[in-house]
């Protein structure tokens, strides 16, 4: 972590951060109004948040991770830029779901490539299984999107396969006649690193029905 972004998370967290409490998170007590509200999971560097905010300014968006040094530059790239329609929240994705978002309070959560833990001994690790999707549909709205990309083919089969199993979703396929350009992802470093290494970037679209 730099000094600079180890001075973030001390200075700009009271204007950006949002506490690791139980209390329940909203749109109108978190920005003050009923704006659509849109969660990214493990945003990384924050680049894809940056983007978003700036070209929809009327609306919502947090960003969940555990990763600190990249909350501190998200942090440091909204104050410069005077963004003020994101939030941050340091707290594993597993435990936000019905702790800190009511059912049907989010209309998008974002998904861009999580790790995909490739081994199959490890395959327990991954983020994406049937408890935590069941969870994360409960928290978004009707008609709400799940939107995930990965280069990761094995993985992918396994999200579509549960998303199948969860009644609360429907997979949208193919998922480009649907994905309006207002979620249209920034390249992270992993897609590009997939990219490079000649994967194919497969996108998921699910709903909640």
């Amino acid at each position: 972590m730099t000094r600079a972004q180890h001075r973030a998370l001390e200075v700009l967290w009271p204007k950006y951060g949002i506490g690791d409490d139980t209390s329940l998170l909203t749109a109108i007590g978190i920005f003050g109004d009923q704006r659509p509200l849109t969660l990214e999971i493990g945003f990384g560097n924050g680049q894809n948040l940056v983007d978003l905010a700036l070209a929809h300014p009327n609306q919502g968006y947090i960003g969940v991770d555990v990763y600190r040094p990249g909350a501190g530059r998200l942090m440091l790239a909204l104050d410069r830029l005077e963004i003020g329609n994101v939030r941050i929240l340091l707290q594993d994705a597993a435990e936000v779901f019905l702790r800190r978002f009511t059912e049907r309070s989010l209309d998008n959560v974002l998904i861009y490539f999580p790790d995909p833990w490739p081994k199959k001994r490890h395959h327990k690790r991954r983020i994406l299984r049937p408890d935590f999707l069941h969870n994360l549909a409960l928290c978004l709205k009707l008609r709400g999107f799940l939107r995930i990309a990965t280069d990761c083919n094995h993985y992918c089969q396994t999200i579509l396969e549960c998303i199948a199993l969860e009644p609360l979703l429907t997979n949208l396929d193919p998922p480009d006649q649907v994905m309006e350009p207002l979620y249209r992802r920034t390249i992270t470093k992993y897609e590009a690193q997939g990219i490079e290494r000649g994967h194919p970037i497969l996108d998921i679209l699910a709903q909640r029905a």
